[in-house]
């Protein structure tokens, strides 16, 4: 099929974006004591000069207690901007558009820092009968918010395009969506999703009143988490619209919805096994601009792939297809651009034969 849909532009909030590819946001650990350096500005600029629409960086961590449970991962705060303020000036030097993911990993432990005492969460869980860390207070919410509303603010300061939370994957939002993490009274609690959807409605309030009302604020989520790939939060379409119109209310311009395989329907008792997926149905229950994701290009899913196994290019057509029917917006493709920051452009010019493979060795290095 012809990739001439990916290649559309769109506009998010104001933001021309010159195509339809995003790329999804990669945790890859080159950023020693939190720092970003000439290696990971390089690393955006190729991706930049390759063609990505809008370029969502790996998860960077915000001024909290226990929001990195990695010493690589990158830092957004302190000393850590001044090097993203010159990621910024690479990718925007090859036209690019960039938008950091601001994070807290919550109570997840990392196999770099298996306990982490300084993990904090809405009840020190990080899945059914495991803790780490401490429940957090509620000075300790607001802390949190105030921290990640500080990290936009600093985004937009240092010229950055949008700005992304991460609430997906079992990370510190997660946490607070999830009833297994989050066994709270009080306001950050509740039986049901909408209750504990608070915390991410009042962050991106927070973030909103930061960098003002035409600036691109969106926000990842996921039902599976790594937790537990087969938990859904919500298992119909109705409670899926409870969960995400207060945070659409609350400021979120566009929805980025994690799955592991985009090609899977959200909800097939209802339309079938070719029905909308998790990012088709945030975009027709709200309304909102939504990014698709999951094993874009590639024969295995993202999962798999970090733990080992190989994946080899494939076809692009059921992404068309959905992409030709504007079920979402945009793409996040993800392994793909880690071995190969000109996919974009190959996939253009229909130069399929020079894509590249992926295995677990490409993570090693920042090519």
């Amino acid at each position: 099929m012809s990739t001439e849909t990916l290649f559309r532009p769109f506009h998010l909030n104001g933001l021309a974006l010159p195509n339809r590819i995003a790329m999804a946001p990669m945790t890859r650990s080159f950023s020693p004591g939190g720092i970003p350096r000439e290696n990971v500005a390089e690393y955006y600029r190729k991706r930049a000069a390759g063609g990505v629409g809008l370029i969502i960086t790996e998860g960077t961590a915000v001024e909290r207690t226990g929001a990195a449970n990695d010493p690589n991962v990158p830092h957004f705060f302190g000393e850590a901007l001044d090097g993203w303020a010159e990621v910024v000036k690479a990718v925007h030097g090859e036209q690019g558009l960039i938008a950091p993911q601001l994070w807290h990993v919550g109570a997840l432990p990392n196999r770099r820092n298996p306990k982490n005492e300084t993990a904090e969460s809405p009840s020190g869980v990080y899945m059914a009968g495991k803790n780490n860390g401490n429940a957090m207070s509620d000075e300790d919410v607001a802390d949190a918010i105030a921290a990640f509303a500080r990290a936009a603010g600093d985004a937009k300061r240092l010229g950055f395009d949008a700005v992304e939370l991460h609430g997906a994957h079992g990370y510190l939002i997660d946490q607070f969506f999830w009833d297994v993490t989050n066994q709270r009274d009080g306001a950050w609690g509740g039986a049901a999703l909408p209750e504990r959807a608070r915390f991410a409605a009042e962050m991106l309030k927070a973030v909103r009143a930061a960098v003002g009302p035409d600036f691109p604020v969106i926000i990842r989520l996921s039902q599976w988490k790594q937790q537990d790939f087969g938990y859904r939060l919500a298992p119909t379409p109705d409670e899926l619209l409870a969960w995400l119109a207060p945070l659409a209310d609350a400021g979120a311009d566009a929805f980025h919805c994690s799955q592991r395989r985009f090609w899977e329907p959200e909800f097939p008792d209802i339309d079938g096994a070719e029905g909308l997926n998790f990012a088709g149905w945030a975009k027709k229950l709200t309304g909102k601009a939504t990014i698709s994701v999951g094993s874009v290009g590639l024969t295995g899913e993202f999962v798999a792939g970090m733990g080992g196994e190989s994946s080899q290019p494939a076809s692009l057509d059921g992404l068309i297809a959905r992409m030709e029917r504007d079920e979402f917006d945009l793409v996040a493709v993800g392994r793909a651009l880690i071995v190969d920051p000109d996919w974009a452009h190959k996939v253009r010019d229909n130069r399929f034969g020079e894509l590249t493979d992926y295995t677990t060795a490409s993570l090693g290095t920042l090519v």
